[in-house]
């Protein structure tokens, strides 16, 4: 995959994304972004193509867009990633806005970070607990 490409258009840097396979902003967001799919997909070898960018959801009745989704190989979600600016601190509101969209798409981990700190989540639905986990698993995909 061809990572962290960035050109210069209209005095504004952008970055390729190879999932979307497009040039998009490089926003500090976006940076953080690029680094969590390069991290998926080639340090704990996830399919990109079983990877969604900025994938649409709703969540009661309201459009909303989940950062990064990985699915599983029958096509369902497992895992939403949602990313924040290297400024924005990991913080409750966060874990709290990946629970709702969670709740559309009923994934099994949630992963949350801000490209310094990383903190991942096992979903038990049967038991409706949130668990820490220590490290982003190996999804069996």
């Amino acid at each position: 995959m061809n990572w962290f490409n960035t050109i210069i258009e209209d005095n504004k840097t952008k970055v390729f994304d190879p999932i979307r396979k497009i040039y998009c902003a490089l926003t500090p967001e976006e940076e953080v972004r690029q680094k969590m799919l390069y991290y998926l997909v080639e340090v704990k070898k996830y399919p990109a193509g079983l990877i969604a960018v900025e994938y649409s959801i709703k969540v009661n009745s309201l459009p909303k867009r989940c950062d990064i989704v990985v699915f599983n190989k029958s096509g369902l979600p497992e895992m939403i990633v949602e990313c924040k600016a290297e400024s924005v601190p990991i913080t409750q509101k966060v874990l709290d806005q990946a629970v709702r969209y969670y709740s559309g798409l009923n994934v099994n981990y949630l992963l949350l970070t801000n490209g310094k700190t990383m903190f991942c989540y096992h979903i038990d639905i049967e038991n409706k607990k949130i668990e820490a986990m220590k490290e982003v698993p190996n999804i069996k995909i």
